[in-house]
């Protein structure tokens, strides 16, 4: 995803800026539930059936459902049958760890700022 213009003196076409970060802003609100960040640290220890997640996470099932089928429809997981159950994993593990990583690298030195955030931290979503 290039996200950055580029010159019209090169050949390649120019990257529509706005759609490009319209696109990331996107994947940064897939990963911006609680819920969908635990379901992927368990999904980046292997394949899970939602059953396995439900107890893993004491979530209901309809719960564990409606977020695989949102991170699903964002291209982060995907769904293999294995008899009557699905069994779920990273899409894109590498990318996905790597993203994740670099937020544990960012939130290491910025600290508690994004959770003291009036407009994004803790305090705005109660």
């Amino acid at each position: 995803m290039a996200m950055t213009s580029t010159s019209s003196a090169t050949s390649e076409p120019a990257v529509n800026e706005a759609a490009a970060l319209s696109t990331a802003a996107c994947v940064f609100r897939s990963l911006g539930d609680p819920t969908r960040l635990v379901i992927l640290r368990h999904l980046a220890l292997g394949e899970h059936r939602v059953v396995d997640l439900t107890q893993h996470l004491g979530l209901a099932q309809s719960t564990v459902s409606g977020h695989l089928a949102c991170l699903r429809d964002c291209g982060l997981v995907a769904s293999r049958p294995q008899g009557r159950a699905s069994m779920w994993s990273l899409a894109a593990a590498p990318e996905l760890l790597d993203v994740l990583a670099a937020a544990e690298r960012l939130l290491a030195v910025t600290g508690d700022a994004v959770a003291l955030c009036p407009t994004y931290g803790e305090a705005a979503h109660r």
